[in-house]
């Protein structure tokens, strides 16, 4: 004998087989001839799937299947009769054929038959009941779809959508997920089980075609369970429950007449309760019905409910978690930005700030030294509360490094050092946020503004006369990236021009526009506007802000101001010692002019200090300036000397070394600015002390 081939002399073992295979087999078994007709069937056949009274010889085998797929069936018989490739588990859905006609999957092993010389003979099939078998590759395939069919967004409703959707009608017949309602607020519910009575909000419902009169809560209104029911010992203990005895109308279920009329009035006749947790905190509840399908929910189903919640509760908290720091990075990037921008002596300004994005935008008006203004706005397009926290850093580092008077250029240095500083103190796995910044310093005395970009977008300037154009200004490197050397520009600014400082979501059109075509819609804009600066500045943003954007808009506009003779005088004395005196009798009259004759003797002391500082170290003429505010009055000498001088205390017998001393204790406050060539030192005194 060889394996694979049937020996002929064994006729009677032969004839055994057959024997047990058709009489004593527990497998219904089926030979077909060629035409695909039954031609025996054996004991188990007979009785399981032959109609009551009648033979299954000569009929199709589709026929003794009650309600299976005949055209699948139909295909595998012939292509096994075909190619003589048997196929095994053919999985074929169908009804039982008792009085309940319930849905059941039937699996069929077909192989060829033929004799010695290779005639075809016909088929040897074999049924066997695959429900279970079927049942669970769907488990498998639903909890495969799931990953990556639930949380798919970090939105809590849509999150608890999604599990209904998938659910329906592949587990239930309707799904209801409710979820406390401080989850949909991003805050963090009590850990371990829902011992107290927390509102629970329905936050997503799916159900077969008719199923929608069974939820009695609507999507987002508040949903309540009464005490001692299945829903509320589920929260309580946090484990899930299978309720299989509806219809027999509990005790339990009289506690919710309204609950109990709808459930038996729709024939609900099982649940599955499952408690959504994740990370130590109860979220909500889903629950699982039916009434359409025949059959009850089983163990298994429990299992595969449990397991889809369970991937659902993970997401439903990432989602909580992420709203949660979405929120109070916008709280903390409103509390920010400058509650009101206070009226300052060089501009007007307007603004429109709309934090709808995730990113964390800023902008800042900080006053400088001598009635000066520097304008700066930043962008972080990066999520998260660290965004928020960073802008905060760099607002602060931005105020203390306008506060030294560094020119432009060399603020952005100063940033970068520091965002590099930030990135290495950073944890591997936290991203670097990309930052730009412009800052520019206006000065309303000569009129001249100095601004310097790190990868920012260039402000527009509209010109008294209506036009409008785009500063050109040397984008430098992006905060922390690159050199960090950055290249400052000069703009010659008449009285009433409007500098528009602007982020990339005021041109956010989702990559529709060109750089170009995004700025002439800006200068129309612009131009456009009337009314007041905050109406024009409304306008703009009306006109260029996107409807549906992730970005934060910032918008800020500051029209320029000359400060004329009676508020700014300048004069240039040549070096040499014998003009202190001079400069001293013009402060005088100067101030007698503006009706500050009060503070004629100690300014004029400030200014032959500082005069005397510069006459002694620089061998070219000097500026002397007086610059007054509403509430301040600055006195400024400008030499070409960049050496700063250094406040000492000069001992009781030093001819000295007391100017700068003198000056400090006179002034509220005083200190040391680069210019072009040289430095300015100012001292500021208020107009009317205390």
């Amino acid at each position: 004998m060889e394996w694979g081939r049937w020996d002929s002399g064994a006729a009677p073992l032969g004839e055994a087989v057959l024997a047990a295979l058709f009489t004593r087999a527990q497998t219904p078994m089926y030979l077909l001839d060629t035409q695909l007709r039954v031609t025996y069937a054996n004991t188990a056949a007979q009785d399981t799937h032959r109609p009551s009274g009648e033979s299954p010889a000569g009929r199709y085998l589709w026929d003794l299947l009650p309600d299976a797929e005949t055209g699948r069936l139909r295909d595998a018989l012939g292509q096994v009769l075909k190619t003589g490739t048997p196929q095994l588990g053919v999985l074929l859905q169908g009804r039982t054929a008792g009085p309940e006609h319930r849905p059941h999957v039937l699996s069929l092993d077909l192989h060829r038959l033929q004799d010695p010389e290779g005639r075809i003979l016909g088929i040897a099939a074999a049924v066997t009941d695959g429900t279970e078998e079927h049942r669970a590759r769907s488990r498998q395939a639903l909890l495969h779809q799931a990953a990556g069919s639930i949380g798919t967004t970090l939105d809590v409703l849509r999150t608890a959508q999604e599990l209904a959707d998938l659910t329906v009608p592949a587990l239930a017949d309707g799904v209801a997920v409710d979820v406390l309602d401080s989850v949909l607020r991003g805050q963090a519910p009590p850990s371990g089980p829902l011992l107290d009575s927390l509102p629970l909000r329905r936050a997503a419902y799916s159900a077969r075609p008719g199923g929608e009169d069974i939820a009695i809560h609507q999507v987002g209104e508040v949903s309540a369970f009464a005490s001692n029911t299945p829903y509320t010992a589920c929260l309580a203990d946090l484990r899930p429950r299978l309720v299989t005895d509806i219809q027999h109308d509990p005790a339990w279920l009289a506690r919710e007449p309204e609950r109990r009329r709808r459930f038996l009035a729709s024939g609900v006749h099982s649940l599955l309760l499952v408690p959504l947790a994740a990370r130590g905190v109860v979220l909500g509840l889903a629950v699982f019905l039916r009434w359409h399908t025949p059959d009850p929910f089983d163990r298994q189903d429990l299992d595969l409910a449990a397991d889809l919640s369970a991937r659902t509760a993970l997401c439903l908290d990432n989602a909580r978690l992420y709203n949660r720091e979405r929120s109070v990075a916008r709280l903390l990037q409103l509390d920010l930005r400058p509650p009101e921008v206070a009226a300052h002596i060089a501009v007007d300004t307007a603004h429109t700030y709309r934090p709808t994005g995730p990113g964390a935008d800023w902008f800042d008006v900080i006053p400088l030294s001598s009635a000066r203004v520097a304008l700066a706005v930043g962008d972080i397009p990066a999520p998260g509360l660290q965004s928020a926290a960073r802008v905060g850093e760099l607002r602060v580092a931005l105020t203390a490094l306008s506060a030294m008077d560094l020119p432009p250029d060399e603020v952005l240095e100063r940033l970068h050092a520091l965002t590099v500083r930030f990135r290495a103190e950073l944890p591997p796995q936290e991203p670097h946020r990309p930052v730009s910044c412009l800052y520019a310093v206006y000065d309303p005395v000569t009129g001249r503004c100095t601004a310097a970009s790190s990868g920012h977008p260039p402000p527009a300037i509209l010109w008294p006369d209506g036009t409008v154009s785009f500063a050109e200004i040397p984008a430098g490197p992006i905060l922390g990236r690159g050199s960090g050397q950055y290249q400052a520009a000069e703009l010659q600014l008449p009285e009433g021009a409007t500098l528009a400082l602007y982020n990339t979501g005021l041109l956010d059109t989702a990559g529709q526009d060109t750089t170009a075509a995004q700025q002439s819609r800006l200068g129309r804009a612009l131009a456009s506007g009337t009314g007041t600066l905050q109406d024009r500045c409304d306008a703009v943003h009306y006109a260029m802000a996107p409807r549906d954007t992730d970005h934060d808009v910032v918008l800020l506009l500051a029209r320029t101001r000359l400060l004329g003779p009676d508020r700014a005088a300048a004069w240039t004395w040549p070096n040499d010692a014998s003009t202190i005196a001079d400069a001293r009798s013009a402060v005088r009259r100067t101030l007698d002019a503006w009706g500050l004759h009060h503070l004629g003797d100690s300014t004029a002391l400030i200014a032959s200090e500082l005069a005397t500082n510069a006459v002694r170290y620089t061998s070219t003429p000097f500026q002397l300036r007086l610059i007054r505010t509403e509430y301040t009055l600055t006195c400024e000498v400008i030499d070409d000397n960049s050496t700063s001088p250094q406040l000492r205390h000069a001992d009781y017998t030093d001819e000295g070394g007391r100017g700068l001393f003198i000056t400090s204790q006179l002034t509220e406050n005083w200190g040391v600015r680069p210019a072009r060539r040289g430095k300015a030192i100012w001292a500021e005194q208020a107009l009317h002390p205390d």
